[in-house]
């Protein structure tokens, strides 16, 4: 996938929302495609310090922890650390941040904060587009 150029829009905050963006990160990013993911509104839960390690699963979905152990599924905590790695670009909203009274430092090392207009430019040329 070298010269192909990934661009993700993580706006929901849960584990099932975690395992799709990292998961098609990790994917893409191991593969050399260029990749890059915009978190916005709930989705900053994903890349937040605390939050990401206690990500909610939608009710009634409980038994999904109980396989993601036993299919030995990486931790979200695990596959942050396989994307910081493979360079994934993580973009935090700026303008969310700002609502939510969020600062940089709450968040995982190597986070960048950035506006819309700064993710547009990125995936303008992008050859996907996902948003979860």
């Amino acid at each position: 996938m070298a010269n192909t150029k990934v661009a993700i829009i993580a706006s929901n905050g849960g584990l099932f929302d975690a395992y799709k963006v990292f998961n098609l990160a990790t994917a893409a990013a191991a593969s050399d495609a260029e990749v890059g993911i915009f978190f916005t509104f709930e989705g900053l839960n994903l890349i937040h310090k605390e939050a990401h390690k206690n990500l909610p699963l939608p009710e009634g979905k409980e038994h999904f922890a109980t396989g993601f152990t036993q299919a030995n599924a990486p931790s979200i905590e695990e596959l942050l650390t396989i994307a910081q790695e493979l360079d994934v670009k993580m973009l935090a909203c700026q303008m969310t941040m700002d609502v939510l009274k969020l600062e940089k430092d709450q968040f995982i090392d190597g986070i960048e904060v950035a506006g819309a207009a700064s993710f547009i430019e990125y995936a303008k040329d992008a050859n996907m587009t996902l948003t979860f």
